[in-house]
């Protein structure tokens, strides 16, 4: 009898300590982003390496102190792809990062799509806004626009352990 007993507990332990991590992991750490907040302001990387701040409308955003990947941002912007492109920096390798179920205006894979297809385009918002992580702009042609944190070069070496190189800042 104690060892089911023993089982019992052991599984229940297991379900109670996946449950608090799925909510920590979905849930727990995310908070909203004001549309007033300092983070909220999406600034864009001109060719001469200069930031300009984005005109944004309708601006939804979460993010979270665990993690310097976790932002991620939906809104408009009145600016178009045409303006955007012979202003600012494209972004070569924009790959959407998958944001909670819950944070339903932000669809990686549409927005994956979109890149793919050539109806988004994508900017360098900042570089290295944390330590080896670069915001990401994305516009559609119809105004929709999304933002993203995504690890740079410099991010990949030092988050995989081989050395950075001195192409990489100093790390504070």
């Amino acid at each position: 009898m104690s060892g089911k007993v023993l089982v019992i507990a052991i599984l229940l332990s297991a379900l109670i300590a996946g449950g608090a991590l799925y909510y920590l992991q979905i849930y727990g750490y995310y908070e909203e982003v004001a549309a007033t907040s300092p983070e909220a302001e999406i600034r864009l990387t001109r060719f001469d390496g200069t930031q300009e701040a984005l005109p944004v409308e309708g601006f939804e955003g979460i993010d979270a102190a665990s993690s310097p990947i976790r932002f991620r941002a939906c809104f408009t912007t009145p600016v178009s792809q045409a303006m955007l492109s012979e202003t600012f920096a494209p972004y070569e390798r924009a790959e959407p990062l998958v944001a909670p179920g819950w944070f339903d205006c932000f669809d990686a894979i549409a927005i994956a799509e979109g890149l793919r297809s050539g109806a988004a385009l994508p900017f360098l918002g900042e570089k290295n806004i944390a330590y080896g992580v670069d915001r990401l702009v994305v516009v559609f042609d119809d105004g929709r626009a999304y933002a993203w944190h995504q690890l740079n070069d410099c991010g990949e070496k030092a988050y995989d352990g081989t050395p950075v190189g001195e192409a990489c800042p100093t790390r504070e």
